[in-house]
């Protein structure tokens, strides 16, 4: 195999989706990963496969540290390498609770599945590039955290989905720091507000927030978006910015009078 490999974990919808189409488009080989039969996501891998990659789906739940490695040893078996890692799967609370009122289950599985799993799902990867790299230098893999404006911005309705993705952006930046000297650049790509499936029951809400100038561009994000970006960093293009977070908000972050 000579073509790149980019692994999108929660690849087979919304802004994993939008991820993965934009690394087919670039010259990457996919693997997505969900916990979805594989049936349930032949619409998607048409859709990455019509950009010219191949795609290899692989179930499994990004919680279960257990599956880690099962999961990157049928990349192995597969491709043979792996060059781009894309931490973005995770998950909204099942309800939005205040914070006054918000329960100790609903914060464990927010930060099991949004923090915890990629966490140590990357510390996997990590030593996978590191070992390719010490085998052949010419290989240049990376490693991106696709977190949240809710890294920073507070909700007091979802502090469990809030505090998940500030933590994960401080991953991003542990992994930057232990990986410079490995050559491994580690990236954090910031969203806003993006229109998928896990925004739809807040339709009304932010058409409305867009509509009034909450953000600079007056509207939503779309994957695509998300894609392009992350597309970028895994071809190269952003050389010197290891450890940085890309906003990627439509200037929904940026402090204006």
């Amino acid at each position: 195999m000579t073509r790149p490999v980019a692994f999108v974990t929660g690849g087979s919808r919304g802004i994993g989706l939008g991820i993965a189409e934009e690394l087919a488009g670039s010259g990457f080989d996919v693997v997505i990963n969900g916990r979805r039969e594989a049936s349930d996501v032949s619409e998607a891998i048409g859709r990455i496969e019509a950009r010219g990659a191949s795609c290899l789906y692989v179930r499994g739940d990004i919680a279960d540290l257990d599956g880690h490695e099962e999961m990157l040893e049928v990349i192995r078996q597969r491709f043979g390498r792996l060059d781009v890692h894309v931490n973005n799967a995770g998950v909204a609370p099942i309800e939005r609770a205040d914070l006054l009122e918000a329960s100790a289950e609903s914060f464990d599985r927010l930060v099991s599945i949004n923090l915890r799993g990629p966490y140590f799902l990357t510390q996997r990867v990590a030593n996978w590039m590191t070992d390719q790299r010490r085998a052949d230098p010419a290989i240049k893999p990376s490693i991106v955290f696709v977190t949240s404006v809710s890294a920073t911005m507070a909700s007091t309705n979802r502090g469990d989905y809030c505090i998940s993705k500030a933590g994960l952006a401080m991953a991003s930046k542990l992994f930057a720091a232990r990986l410079g000297e490995c050559g491994v650049p580690v990236y954090e790509v910031r969203p806003g507000v993006i229109k998928t499936d896990m925004t739809a029951g807040v339709t009304e809400k932010y058409d409305s927030m867009f509509a009034g100038g909450a953000a600079v561009e007056r509207r939503w994000g779309v994957p695509e978006d998300v894609g392009r970006v992350v597309a970028a960093l895994a071809r190269g293009d952003l050389p010197y910015a290891t450890g940085q977070a890309i906003m990627v908000d439509g200037g929904l972050t940026v402090p204006r009078l």
